[in-house]
């Protein structure tokens, strides 16, 4: 990551962040008594081969004891009414502006994946990584609505994950790799007002 990039993002979030505290507290308290405790969702993510950090999300779906693999396909009937509608509008996301401020993300970059994956596929995210993952991305806007659709067929977790890993891992990996090769500060501010104006749209037809 660049100074410049990185300046950006600590400028951006902290700007988002005092903007944010105050509808952010009232929404925390909305979700605790939508959907009581937890009221986040913390998961481990990797920022680079060998190094993972916790990624902080508003909680989004049904807890269950045990969890593992890509969100969507056989998840999607896991996902709450107020989750729904927190996806939408992409505010599940607004605690990683911790993640954002911390170093471990950037505002664009290819999306965090899980250790799992980048040890199952360490060239791809060798090449992918060396991108600080982002809230958003090249690949988030071009492919998610694909990944969708994909996944939505997917009944069990079985099928959910080998959906994944053969027809999503290497697409958006390619779209990762084009913005690691074009990037600027221009392009990172032009695909976040991209996010920012299709997040209610692309909501609607989130599954997972």
């Amino acid at each position: 990551m660049t100074p410049g990039k990185r300046l950006f993002d600590i400028a951006v979030a902290l700007f988002l962040g005092a903007v944010l505290i105050l509808p952010f507290g009232m929404l925390l308290i909305v979700v605790l008594l939508r959907q009581g405790r937890p009221v986040f969702y913390v998961s481990e993510r990797m920022r680079a081969p060998g190094q993972p950090f916790l990624l902080w999300k508003l909680r989004t779906m049904r807890d269950v004891a045990s969890d593992s693999g890509v969100s969507g396909g056989d998840k999607a009937a896991r996902v709450t009414p107020m989750g729904r509608w927190l996806r939408k509008h992409r505010a599940d996301e607004i605690p990683q502006l911790w993640n954002v401020l911390k170093g471990d993300m950037s505002f664009v970059g290819p999306r965090p994946p899980l250790r799992s994956y980048v040890e199952r596929y360490p060239q791809i995210y060798a090449r992918v990584l060396q991108s600080r993952p982002g809230i958003t991305g090249l690949a988030t806007l071009c492919f998610h609505q694909h990944e969708e659709r994909i996944l939505s067929t997917c009944q069990t977790p079985e099928q959910t994950e080998a959906a994944y890993v053969r027809r999503c891992i290497p697409r958006k990996a390619r779209l990762d790799e084009i913005y690691r090769k074009h990037r600027t500060i221009c392009m990172d501010f032009m695909l976040m007002v991209q996010t920012a104006r299709g997040a209610p749209r692309r909501g609607k037809k989130r599954k997972g």
